[in-house]
């Protein structure tokens, strides 16, 4: 197991009708600025209870952050900040508001011209507006992380950003909200979570044996509560279990004395941020191609996969860890995601010489668990996902 520390000061607030405490949790004498994105809150009856709790706290309203949290759209809720003299952040949403939050709670306090220059420095956030969460879609894990990833339609480009600075103060988990999120953006969250936790533990075997069944006891219980939340998003319990997993599959804890990945992931935005494909289904199209591209770097990892998740007792490593794979690939086929790019659009052609360009320019020139995957590995595993 590799040396690590860990801290994570995010307070969790989890279970039914626990959005009645937000007030409890803010400065009396706070400026809110509440942040959400579409609207669906006020036909959900979350934003009237977020009101009825904000009731005796200052606050103003900015609404309309998109799914992949869109920069020239952020740039207008940071000109309220400046204007109204916000002091704190409430983010009420998934991932997307979360994470647009979050670079909010930079930009606030940032002395640059362009705040862009956060993401494209890549500097860690150490000192930001305080800000807390209302999760209305779990899949990301934002609510409990300190990383966020903003989106440039200007520039096609989908960049990350972190730091010690950025993890939510608090955050409100009412499992009761999933009944009203919509069936795609279920299968959306249950893959995003599902990845989240491949890119930590895909990778080759450290001694960390809690730390793998940690990761083994989330993905073996979205796999078992999944089935009941797509069939009936107000079964309290699988909504439960579903929620927690997605927050415990990117708080931090898994991925501590391990190897991580993250390959996938840096893969996946580029898809996002060309073709505008949902996120989670971007993670599912590289995914497969990816554990096949590096098959001998993760068999072990892949066949230990096979057993404990997939209860595959049969076989040599080798045909236990290509089985994994493909269960893994059938698992999101299962759900109704497809896992070809070529599903997407027609335009795929070239889009593997265009990321693997991109990452040439970014210096990105050595990724996954070893830095060894160069932009020309790149190109392949894109390749072989079309």
């Amino acid at each position: 197991m590799n040396n690590f520390e860990f801290k994570n000061p995010t307070k969790i607030i989890f279970g039914k009708d626990t959005i009645a405490k937000l007030a409890e949790q803010l400065p009396t004498d706070a400026k809110v600025l509440v942040l959400y994105g579409g609207g669906s809150i006020k036909k959900n009856g979350i934003y009237d209870q977020v009101k009825t709790a904000l009731k005796d706290i200052e606050h103003v309203e900015f609404g309309g952050i998109p799914a992949n949290p869109e920069y020239s759209v952020l740039l207008k809720a940071l000109k309220v900040i400046k204007e109204e003299k916000i002091t704190y952040l409430l983010a009420v949403g998934g991932g997307s508001v979360i994470d647009g939050t979050k670079f909010l709670s930079a930009a606030a306090l940032f002395e640059g011209d362009t705040p862009w220059d956060i993401l494209t420095n890549a500097k860690p956030t150490l000192k930001a507006m305080p800000f807390g969460v209302v999760l209305t879609m779990p899949a990301t894990g934002s609510e409990m992380n300190s990383g966020a990833v903003i989106t440039n339609k200007e520039t096609k480009e989908k960049l990350g950003m972190g730091g010690a600075g950025l993890f939510p103060q608090f955050s409100i988990l009412d499992p009761q909200v999933i009944t009203s999120i919509p069936h795609r953006q279920l299968v959306n969250g249950i893959t995003d979570a599902f990845t989240h936790v491949l890119e930590q533990y895909m990778t080759y075997p450290a001694g960390a044996l809690l730390q793998d069944r940690f990761a083994e006891s989330i993905m073996q219980t979205l796999l078992e509560v999944a089935p009941k939340i797509l069939k009936d998003p107000s079964d309290y319990d699988a909504a439960s279990n579903y929620m927690w997993s997605c927050t415990m599959a990117l708080n931090g804890l898994i991925q501590k004395g391990v190897p991580t990945d993250w390959a996938v992931h840096a893969m996946g935005h580029e898809l996002t941020a060309l073709f505008g494909i949902d996120h989670a289904r971007t993670l599912a199209i590289i995914a497969p191609s990816h554990y096949q591209y590096n098959f001998e770097a993760k068999k072990e990892k892949l066949a230990q996969y096979a057993e404990r998740i997939w209860n595959v007792t049969e076989g040599t490593l080798e045909e236990k860890a290509y089985v994994a794979i493909e269960k893994t690939e059938h698992f999101f086929n299962q759900m109704g995601i497809d896992t070809k790019l070529s599903k997407y659009t027609d335009n795929y052609e070239g889009t593997a010489e265009i990321i693997a360009k991109r990452f040439i320019e970014r210096g990105w020139l050595g990724l996954g668990e070893h830095k060894s995957l160069k932009p020309e590995d790149v190109e392949s595993i894109v390749k072989m996902a079309y």
